[in-house]
């Protein structure tokens, strides 16, 4: 029997975009997890398609969102995001042994999760004459730690995001836009609150202070710097604690 964690490893090597959604999308809740098993890592993870071309975040060329060009970038942007944040759910499944059984089901959860908004977006961008991989994208997701930053620092920088990203695509017209933005934001909500309780119960159990580690671990990884505003709202719904809280408002 292939366990969920091997069925999750067999999503992060696909490398076609459409495979690789439909197979999260596919991902079992329950069934034979293989906590135990120790996994060793194969080459060539994650599995990427040719295109897009992967450049730095300064290598991306700024468009106007009010133009129809402008607007399918961001959207391929967007797009881009939930793809590597499949592979980043699917990595923490397999990568993390003998967890209990409710940490591999709420990742699979968020692998499926990330997939749908994946699907969403590559439909809307297709409305838009356009699809995945037209634009040049960066690689800067799947560099990261992955239980202390992906969660609490990427994906949480999307909660901020969210709500001016929605609003901008309102603005220029686009409903169908901003209503998967709403859903993006929903979900994002319940999966950096995943990431928060995992990782503050791994420090729980190794004696770490779950602030301070968080600072050493961006320090030592190259963290972008939290820059304002922030969706305190969204970020309290998620779990931050309140002293987090109160180091972003200072």
């Amino acid at each position: 029997m292939t366990t969920l964690r091997r069925l999750a490893l067999a999503v992060l090597q696909q490398p076609d975009p459409t495979g690789k959604a439909a197979a999260a999308r596919a991902l079992p809740l329950t069934g034979e997890i293989g906590a135990n098993e120790r996994i060793d890592e194969p080459p060539g993870l994650p599995g990427r398609p040719a295109r897009p071309r992967l450049v730095p975040p300064a290598g991306l060329v700024q468009r106007a969102v009010g133009t129809p060009e402008g607007r399918a970038a961001l959207l391929h942007a967007l797009a881009h995001i939930e793809f590597n944040a499949i592979d980043l759910a699917c990595d923490i499944v397999w990568r993390f042994h003998a967890m209990p059984v409710a940490f591999y089901r709420q990742w699979l959860n968020i692998a499926r999760e990330e997939a749908l908004h994946f699907e969403l977006l590559r439909e809307h961008l297709r409305g838009l004459g356009h699809d995945y991989g037209d634009f040049d994208a960066h690689d800067g997701l799947w560099e990261m730690a992955r239980l202390a930053l992906v969660p609490r620092t990427l994906e949480a920088r999307g909660l901020d995001a969210a709500p001016p990203i929605r609003d901008k695509l309102a603005r220029v017209g686009d409903a169908r836009g901003a209503e998967i933005l709403s859903i993006i934001l929903r979900d994002e909500v319940g999966h950096v609150a995943v990431g928060n309780h995992w990782y503050r119960a791994l420090c729980a159990e190794r004696g770490l202070d779950p602030v301070a580690t968080y600072a050493d671990l961006a320090r030592v990884h190259g963290a972008p710097r939290l820059r304002g505003p922030f969706n305190l709202e969204a970020r309290r719904a998620a779990g931050f604690a309140p002293e987090e809280l109160q180091a972003l408002e200072g």
